[in-house]
């Protein structure tokens, strides 16, 4: 068995767990913190020998991963997400690393739309920080886009091999997730500052840049709903942070507080 503790944080995954946590067999340990599955979520997860379930409420994408790791018996982490899969190449890599504390590992990600890996939109190459010792580092405390935190004297170490991963299925799911993530995000930064010119004019240019630039043409019909649903993302969390900071409405419970979100990004 591998002596590191993958993490896992899940909201109604049934559709990859399954996969995600067959390709983690080989690991001693898998954490596992549920954010209030209605799906069988639960019962998947619980099939398997080695992952141990913890349930949390929503408390940001950021303090949920470092409360995983702060259940992990292991100091080195491996944070995986319950939509993507370890190709078993990666595995085999893992398995041969010579351990250094103060090494970040990063691996390459294969992101899916509708089963089609998508190398362009900003896509690929999409190297994410996901090995690392606990005692060196964890994840920010961001409500969303958290991230490994990176250290002057961190070593960063790149693999040849990583993880598959199913970004999104539908268009139905980007708006879906769209509509998340930018409220957070708005919520996250509510100390900038924002304007409908701004939303519109960065709209454009990720549209832009996403769909030429970053060859989302490439890619047909697939390209063009990528492209235009990350620009629409752009608009909406600078529009919504505009909107919270200068419009009050009746009072409610703050966002993270309301949202139970699932996963797949």
């Amino acid at each position: 068995m591998i002596n590191i503790s993958v993490c896992i944080i899940t909201k109604n995954s049934q559709n990859t767990l399954k996969e995600c946590l067959d390709s983690l067999k080989d690991f001693d340990e898998v954490i596992l913190i549920d954010n209030g599955s209605s799906d069988d979520t639960l019962a998947i997860a619980r099939g398997f020998a080695n992952v141990r379930v913890q349930e949390s409420e929503f408390i940001g994408f950021g303090p949920l991963k470092n409360l995983a790791i702060s259940y992990a018996k292991n100091d080195w982490i491996f944070s995986i997400d319950s939509d993507e899969v370890l190709e078993s190449s990666t595995l085999e890599l893992i398995k041969n690393l010579t351990l250094e504390p103060k090494t970040i590992y990063a691996m390459p990600r294969k992101n899916l739309y509708n089963g089609e890996w998508i190398k362009a939109c900003g896509w690929y190459p999409d190297y994410v920080y996901r090995i690392f010792n606990k005692t060196h580092t964890r994840f920010n405390e961001n409500i969303v886009h958290e991230s490994v935190m990176i250290h002057k004297d961190s070593v960063i170490k790149k693999l040849k091999s990583g993880i598959r991963h199913y970004a999104y299925d539908s268009i139905a799911h980007l708006l879906e997730k769209m509509q998340i993530y930018s409220s957070l995000w708005a919520e996250q930064n509510v100390h900038k500052n924002s304007s409908p010119l701004k939303a519109i004019t960065r709209s454009i240019w990720s549209f832009v840049r996403n769909y030429f630039f970053k060859k989302g043409f490439l890619y047909g019909y697939k390209g063009f709903v990528i492209s235009v649903c990350n620009a629409l993302g752009v608009f909406f969390k600078y529009m919504k942070l505009y909107e919270n900071k200068n419009f009050t409405p009746p009072k409610q419970p703050r966002l993270s507080s309301l949202l139970t979100i699932k996963k797949k990004d």
